[in-house]
């Protein structure tokens, strides 16, 4: 796909604004109506998905004119999505593809931002995006005798993500992660130094071919172990391996689920017992890689009728967020005995974002942090003890910003804790 190809999509922008929050339905107040990180920090109309949708089409219209200004827009977009899934309440039209689009044209055209340019680096020589990487990626796996998923058969393969595997503070997650899949005895396995970047950030990021080169190393490696099942408990690296492989026609026959959906098919099916008791009081954050972006990708093949309607023949079914990741995290967190669970006002596709995507987090870690500090008040306003999410970069972001502010609010990924339940 190409810019062009989504003129009419960016034509059709009405400047309504519904890009800019959630539903009226949903709104509850103006401290939690804001849906867009970018317009709810910078106010103006050119942070917004209208915003950029309306700069995309009067620049293939009038030519691309690269200025520090329009660059600053084009680089503080997490690329969340929820300007694209509020707009499409009420429209048909595709909002966050073009943003996308656009971002992978600057790169294409050498209009890139330097601190992005230096985690693309780190991925092309290291095949992790992680800054400051050094040493195995499988170190954090030493003595617990798993399997290597490149040289034995298992029915699972466990994709770790760059995150879990070599940020010191992160690999609790991957060693929680273990623990439940063998008490629950599933066959699972890694891929120790095999395993590399899935390159879902990198896509954000606008490098589209480092991303496809990611990917490629990724299914060859899988293909070639006979893997069958991928297991990850990284957002990003769900969407990458569920969505964009598949949006590139890379995925196959492989089945991609996050530890959520795995868990709470080994609780159903009574193989994962949790039995002890973890008092807490909790709001649940869904991840936006997880929920509205983790939904299925839709294949389409058409062409928009002639007239003066955006009509397409054969109809085109647009993703609307609503077929994310969101009832199994909720329902692993209500098989804890004494967790109880508290929601926010901006839930499921309409969740406020935790300001790590997009290369935000890289590129503008001041906006990243506001933006997970914002996320912090909404969680604190419910009255839990602790904000659990289910990505690795959402529970670092939110423990920076809570570092920062000095709240008194806990950071939990959701398989800390089933571990401790188990």
């Amino acid at each position: 796909m190409a810019l062009e190809q989504y003129h009419g999509d960016m034509k059709m922008c009405c400047r309504c604004s519904a890009c800019k929050f959630i539903p009226m339905q949903r709104v509850k107040g103006a401290d939690y109506s804001y849906v867009c990180p970018s317009i709810s920090r910078y106010k103006f109309h050119s942070y917004s998905g209208g915003g950029r949708v309306n700069i995309g089409a009067a620049m293939l219209e009038k030519g691309f004119n690269y200025t520090d200004k329009l660059l600053h827009i084009v680089y503080n977009c997490q690329m969340c999505g929820a300007c694209d899934i509020s707009c499409k309440y009420a429209m048909d039209m595709e909002v966050l593809l073009p943003i996308n689009e656009f971002r992978i044209k600057c790169v294409e055209d050498g209009h890139t931002h330097p601190a992005l340019d230096k985690v693309i680096n780190s991925l092309r020589k290291q095949g992790t995006m992680v800054p400051g990487a050094r040493g195995k990626r499988a170190a954090w796996a030493e003595g617990l005798g798993l399997k290597d998923a490149t040289k034995e058969k298992v029915e699972v393969y466990y994709h770790v993500g760059c995150l879990a595997s070599y940020d010191k503070d992160m690999q609790k997650l991957a060693k929680a992660t273990v623990k439940i899949l063998k008490k629950a005895g599933v066959n699972f396995g890694i891929g120790y130094e095999n395993e590399t970047c899935c390159g879902g950030r990198a896509f954000q990021m606008g490098y589209k071919e480092d991303f496809l080169n990611q990917a490629r190393k990724n299914m060859e490696m899988l293909k070639k172990a006979g893997v069958k099942t991928l297991v990850t408990g990284c957002a990003d690296g769900y969407q990458a391996f569920k969505v964009l492989y598949d949006k590139y026609n890379l995925k196959g026959d492989l089945e991609v689920l996050h530890i959520t959906e795995l868990m709470a098919r080994l609780i159903k099916e009574g193989k994962l017992k949790l039995n002890k008791k973890v008092n807490l009081n909790v709001t649940y954050h869904d991840p936006c890689y997880l929920g509205r972006l983790g939904e299925p990708w839709i294949h389409w093949e058409g062409k928009k009728v002639p007239g003066d309607r955006f009509v397409f023949d054969p109809p085109k079914t647009y993703r609307r967020g609503t077929h994310g990741v969101y009832e199994p995290p909720r329902d692993v967190l209500k098989s804890i005995p004494g967790v109880k669970l508290a929601e926010m006002t901006r839930i499921k596709e309409y969740s406020w974002c935790c300001g790590a995507g997009g290369g935000v987090n890289e590129s503008n870690p001041e906006f990243a942090e506001w933006t997970a500090q914002k996320r912090i008040e909404e969680a604190v306003s419910t009255g839990a003890e602790a904000i659990v999410s289910a990505c690795p970069w959402c529970e670092k972001t939110f423990n920076e910003a809570i570092k920062e502010s000095e709240s008194s609010l806990k950071v939990h990924d959701i398989v800390e804790l089933v571990e401790k339940a188990i």
